[in-house]
């Protein structure tokens, strides 16, 4: 079958203190989205960028200026994250597999995304998450209580499933708990399956992260 990926970058960064939105500051010398896009292309047929509307004039200026030459479709992002994948995922195929990865994750290794697509071709769905390295309280009633850390994960993208799950699964009402796609799908009753992600996997958030991923890049 084949793969595709959509890549959403649809944020705004207002965390990063930056006049424009994460997804566009340099790292490396290149623009953030484009090393999370670069990653993907070995792997995929077509590659599907979402981008806030006002924002695509820009983004094609800076194809322009870095001479980026790797074929990817732009798609009018919405209000929210899922209305963004949402007009994403109307353009997918009926048939093969599809990532769904943040635009702001550039650190994304090809073996993750191998692994990830391997996964899900033998069990319906993988979505990458970490083990947790810190103590967790749950809020109750009467205050809080300790919680086994063993139990819950930390989840990344990619996130790997079928077009047809993914279509089926965005024409459904919005949720509050839509919190990223693994969340829509389960929603449709389909169990989720959690595969090892990878620590360096960051995604940027605050001006530190950058910093970081800069690092992540150098080493890899």
């Amino acid at each position: 079958m084949n793969r595709y990926a959509i890549i959403t970058a649809g944020g705004t960064g207002s965390r990063m203190h930056a006049d424009i939105p994460k997804q566009f500051l340099l790292l490396n010398h290149l623009p953030v989205l484009m090393h999370t896009i670069k990653a993907f292309a070995p792997y995929t047929e077509i590659i599907w960028v979402t981008l806030p509307e006002q924002h695509i004039p820009y983004w094609q200026k800076l194809i322009q200026t870095y001479h980026f030459d790797i074929p990817h479709i732009i798609v009018k992002g919405g209000n929210t994250r899922f209305e963004s994948v949402q007009n994403a995922v109307a353009l997918l195929p009926e048939n093969g597999w599809v990532a769904v990865h943040d635009g702001a994750r550039p650190c994304v290794t090809q073996n993750l995304i191998h692994r990830c697509f391997l996964h899900a071709s033998a069990h319906n769905n993988a979505v990458a998450c970490i083990a947790l390295n810190s103590s967790l309280r749950q809020k109750t009633k009467q205050g809080s209580k300790s919680v086994d850390r063993s139990d819950f994960w930390i989840v990344q993208t990619p996130q790997v499933f079928t077009c047809e799950t993914l279509k089926l699964a965005y024409k459904q009402v919005y949720q509050p708990q839509f919190t990223d796609d693994a969340s829509v799908v389960e929603h449709l009753g389909v169990p989720i399956e959690c595969i090892q992600g990878d620590d360096n996997n960051i995604k940027i958030t605050r001006p530190a992260d950058l910093f970081l991923a800069q690092q992540i890049l150098n080493a890899q």
